[in-house]
């Protein structure tokens, strides 16, 4: 009797020890919720026109229960998500328990009007969580309105990348979009490779979600076709009057050696952190001058956070471009190149800036991390306006060991350096008079009375300015003709 006493005493113990470890609780604030995936992508709401349900699944990697005091939806009852957690329904939910090494499933629900013109192009929120006071949170993501949309689905040289055929390799693909629905671009770059060409039709709008752009890769090439009344427009996807002057809210446009020239015509690139890059591939380490040329006609490169161009070992040609606002550079071009700019008005009053709206230096840092120093072959300015609010707008930093080559000719110039020697030819010198319309609207009309008018050299060949206008003979300087 004694022996099965203790053989029962000792089951007793054990089963109630075992049972108070499987209801034991943890509590420590390094344990965190395992997600089957960091964002819920609602892809299908054009297809099912409202009401679209997605699960995510919330994992409990610890080996004891655990108390999640919180799910909530970020935007609470004035989402355009809804949740559903373990069956229950609403936007908040509180003391939710799952068992170690057990799971639960989350079910959210988006109802949206795709042909509601007051929607934004892309609809985000957040699934937030609490577990013993350490925050985590998964993506909501839908689409708000009827457009052509391009999501990243894999990954180039570690950069999340989404190709011209929406495919999961690359291949030669001749393409055009056509302006009947917007174009929006989510989670990475739209990537031209392996020949690809892509041809963009006039009016149409291509929008760029959060570090989000388009990439021109090796071979691809890019042909812009917009006109003076129907401009191809790249900007971010909000569209908000709040939103319109937020700069960086795009990455860039990014363009390595192409297979023909790559062409811009009316183009408005504006709110992004780089309008353009271009350069050779920066994943090779051969850098000679790019064969082929970047071709800007009539664009405006406007507002961008950082640069609005950046040139490393390229060939650039411009004419009638009107490039401002940019937070460091108007035009920063580094190593070796090949520039020539026609009537272009570089125009920087980005607040707070310090830096000079065109730089030029003969170095670049390799994806190595080495110095190259190389010769800028040549950087000309012909009948350019270029001008700001620092005293210095203009500089190039020759690094020992190479050289720059640029000339200023027939320029509206505002500088404090020395403008003497060889690189400057007829150059208006820090005018007193007012240039431009009204600069903080972004008009950059010059006035009747700017010293801009009928300054320009006539053999430049350059007929009909931004607006289309006929050129005066002697023409004005920048991109318009008063």
């Amino acid at each position: 009797m004694r022996k099965n006493a203790f053989i029962f005493i000792l089951l007793s113990v054990l089963i109630s020890t075992f049972s108070c470890r499987k209801d034991t609780i943890e509590t420590s604030s390094s344990v965190s919720l395992n997600f089957s995936n960091d964002t819920v992508l609602f892809d299908t709401v054009f297809a099912t026109f409202g009401s679209t349900t997605k699960r995510l699944k919330i994992f409990n990697p610890s080996n004891n229960r655990i108390s999640i005091s919180s799910i909530s939806v970020g935007n609470g009852v004035n989402s355009q998500f809804r949740i559903n957690v373990d069956g229950i329904s609403g936007n908040s939910h509180s003391n939710i328990e799952i068992d170690g090494k057990d799971s639960l499933f989350i079910f959210a629900e988006v109802t949206i009007d795709p042909t509601n013109a007051l929607n934004p192009f892309v609809i985000t929120d957040k699934i937030n969580f609490v577990t013993n006071g350490n925050n985590q949170s998964v993506n909501l993501v839908a689409w708000g309105r009827n457009a052509h949309y391009y999501v990243a689905n894999q990954s180039a040289n570690g950069i999340p990348v989404v190709y011209l055929d929406k495919g999961t390799s690359p291949g030669p693909l001749d393409s055009t979009w056509t302006n009947d629905k917007p174009y929006i671009i989510y989670g990475g770059y739209l990537t031209l490779d392996g020949d690809d060409k892509l041809k963009i039709d006039p009016g149409v709008q291509i929008h760029m979600h959060s570090n989000s752009g388009i990439w021109v890769y090796e071979d691809g090439n890019i042909q812009v076709n917009g006109t003076k009344s129907d401009p191809v427009v790249f900007q971010g996807t909000r569209l908000e009057h709040a939103w319109q002057e937020i700069t960086g809210q795009w990455d860039r446009i990014w363009i390595n050696e192409g297979s023909v020239d790559n062409v811009f015509n009316y183009a408005v690139i504006k709110n992004g952190f780089i309008g353009i890059q271009a350069e050779t591939n920066p994943f090779n380490l051969l850098p000679p001058v790019s064969s082929n040329s970047l071709r800007l006609n009539n664009c405006k490169i406007h507002n961008n956070s950082a640069i609005g161009i950046l040139a490393t070992n390229y060939k650039i040609t411009d004419t009638n471009s009107v490039i401002t606002n940019s937070g460091q550079y108007n035009l920063l071009v580094r190593g070796d190149g090949d520039y020539r700019f026609n009537h272009t008005t570089f125009a920087n009053y980005f607040n707070g800036r310090q830096t000079p709206s065109i730089f030029l230096q003969n170095a670049y840092v390799n994806i190595n991390g080495v110095t190259v120093v190389s010769n800028v072959t040549a950087a000309n300015f012909y009948n350019c306006i270029i001008h700001g609010d620092q005293d210095i707008e203009f500089t190039a930093d020759e690094v020992a060991g190479g050289t720059i080559n640029y000339f200023l000719d027939h320029c509206l110039l505002k500088t404090t350096n020395s403008i003497a020697g060889v690189n400057y030819n007829n150059i208006i010198l820090n005018p007193t008079a007012q240039i431009f319309v009204d600069q903080t609207l972004h008009d950059y009309h010059i006035t009747a009375s700017s010293p801009a008018n009928n300054s320009g050299n006539n053999t430049i060949g350059v007929t009909l300015d931004h607006d289309e206008v006929a050129r005066n003979n002697p023409p004005d300087i920048g991109a318009y003709e008063n």
